[in-house]
């Protein structure tokens, strides 16, 4: 074997077009472009969501409301949760932590306590939010309420 009978293995290269190479090519003049248009030009790219000059998706579509960028979004806990988890793992103090560790929520969660069910246990909550009908539910029952900055 010599450099000069060197190939590539047969079926690993393809023929490709060879556009614009003059006329005698049967490729040359407009390139396999076609006439005019914006797709004929040197440059063009579609934009995104270009319907082909058809009214986009984007500007059919009615908008209305506002969405605030502040907005703190909190996940959300019941009493009756809460009492359910007492009665069952026999818990009595609530932290974030606590309720990463059983499930209930994410650990970069922000968590809220709601005043949804009964509460009969004794519960000392740690949370970063309280309803105000939670808030007095627990401290009724003689439990602690501790809100985290």
């Amino acid at each position: 074997m010599e450099l000069s009978n060197l190939k590539p293995a047969v079926g690993s290269t393809k023929q490709r077009k060879r556009v614009g190479r003059g006329e005698g090519s049967g490729r040359g003049g407009t390139s396999t472009r076609g006439h005019k248009g914006a797709k004929s030009r040197s440059g063009y790219s579609k934009k995104r969501g270009f319907e082909g000059g058809q009214m986009p998706l984007q500007r059919r579509i009615p908008k209305f409301g506002f969405t605030n960028r502040n907005r703190v979004e909190y996940k959300a806990i019941n009493l009756d949760t809460i009492q359910l988890l007492a009665d069952e793992q026999k818990l009595t103090d609530f932290s974030p932590e606590s309720l990463v560790a059983v499930g209930l929520a994410a650990k970069k969660d922000l968590i809220k306590i709601l005043g949804r069910g009964e509460l009969n246990a004794t519960v000392n909550i740690t949370a970063h939010a309280f309803s105000a009908s939670a808030k007095e539910a627990i401290e009724s029952k003689g439990g602690t309420v501790t809100v985290l900055a």
